[in-house]
């Protein structure tokens, strides 16, 4: 059996959609905070189990007769994330997982200014311990975060960053699906893996490619640090949030998340959906 957690959310609920396309619903079992959420997965006949991170107690039974198991990352912005992964990570030995599959980032690296790519290399850490097979599946930065990262380029035409750097942007959509397809493989996928689409496009090369796109002329600006974030707290934006991007854009200046991997488009069978689909 396949236990998916997170199947109410965008990403799993997906990855969970193309395995029902080739597996019985009695091989799958999703795992939910809100059972009432996942009707759609019910009503197709799927096992709704409840469990929750922040509820260890709950965890075991959820994970109860997995085969592999497919959990999602914490997205709780206030949360000690490595905290919920590691109540996940002890439940999954305590019910005697197959195997644990984690979606990751492909940033992931310990100190990076990004916070979640921070705790994805520590809860990276927490599975090589755990003494059960795992795979890390580093997830490629989603192509729809560009709506936000790059301002309200389509009413000012201007991308306006504070820091610049190359992303490999990867359709979540894509994500989902080779999710699907490793966790139907005959043969696992050990340790980290990384699902990124082809090229690693600069935001001056995203601005280049939001005005091919639209026909109009996209300017593009580097404010520096300290302007950018004054701009932003101006504009309304919580301070939180904005240091959070803020070290998101660090990180790519860093090159953290530059690195390309054939192995998406090979899982697809296709090329990857292209980041300029976002670019309207």
């Amino acid at each position: 059996m396949i236990v998916i957690t997170g199947a109410t959310g965008a990403l799993n609920g997906a990855t969970t959609d193309h395995l029902l396309e080739r597996l019985s619903p009695s091989e799958v079992a999703v795992v939910t905070r809100d059972p009432a959420r996942a009707d759609r997965f019910a009503a197709r006949g799927v096992e709704v189990r409840r469990g929750d991170y922040a509820e260890p107690e709950t965890l075991p039974a959820a994970f109860a007769g997995a085969d592999q198991l497919l959990l999602v990352s914490s997205n709780e912005p206030t949360a000690d994330a490595v905290a919920l992964h590691r109540a996940a990570v002890d439940a999954a030995v305590t019910a005697g997982v197959g195997r644990v599959l984690y979606t990751s980032h492909q940033g992931a690296a310990h100190g990076s200014p990004f916070a979640p790519a921070d705790d994805h290399a520590r809860t990276e850490d927490l599975l090589r311990e755990s003494g059960l097979p795992w795979t890390s599946l580093r997830n490629g930065f989603y192509a729809h975060s560009t709506g936000w990262l790059m301002g309200p380029w389509q009413t000012t035409g201007v991308v306006s960053v504070p820091v610049d750097g190359p992303v490999s942007w990867t359709a979540r959509e894509d994500a989902a699906e080779a999710a699907a397809r490793i966790l139907l493989a005959d043969e696992p996928y050990d340790g980290p893996v990384t699902l990124t689409a082809p090229a690693a496009p600069t935001f001056a090369e995203l601005a280049d490619a939001a005005s091919a796109r639209t026909g109009l002329t996209i300017r593009y600006e580097v404010l520096g640090e300290d302007e950018w974030t004054a701009r932003a707290i101006a504009a309304g934006q919580d301070p939180h949030m904005v240091g959070f991007l803020l070290g998101m854009f660090r990180a790519a200046g860093q090159g953290l998340f530059a690195g390309t991997d054939p192995l998406l488009g090979e899982l697809l069978g296709r090329a990857p959906r292209p980041v300029e689909d976002q670019l309207n």
